[in-house]
């Protein structure tokens, strides 16, 4: 019989997900990888901040619902 269990072990966010850099308490989007530190963009857009890779989490379903408002918000401004 085999059982599945669930990992404690936490996967980073890949490209293009939401993630939280629990360094600096930001939330934004995984845009890649340089020189051993990940690339996060803001959800609004606007200048990427580099996270060292251990810092870098998923958000908490709150911080998630929060910038995917965010995104809601800024998507439909750009159509007025």
């Amino acid at each position: 019989m085999l059982l599945c269990m669930a990992s404690n072990q936490q996967t980073r966010p890949g490209i293009g997900e939401l993630a939280k850099d629990i360094a600096s308490g930001r939330v934004g989007v995984v845009m890649g990888e340089t020189g051993g530190r990940v690339q996060i963009r803001p959800v609004g857009g606007g200048v990427e901040w580099d996270a060292m890779p251990d810092n870098v989490v998923a958000p908490g379903a709150r911080e998630e619902l929060s910038a995917r408002v965010a995104i809601a918000n800024g998507n439909s401004r750009s159509r007025l």
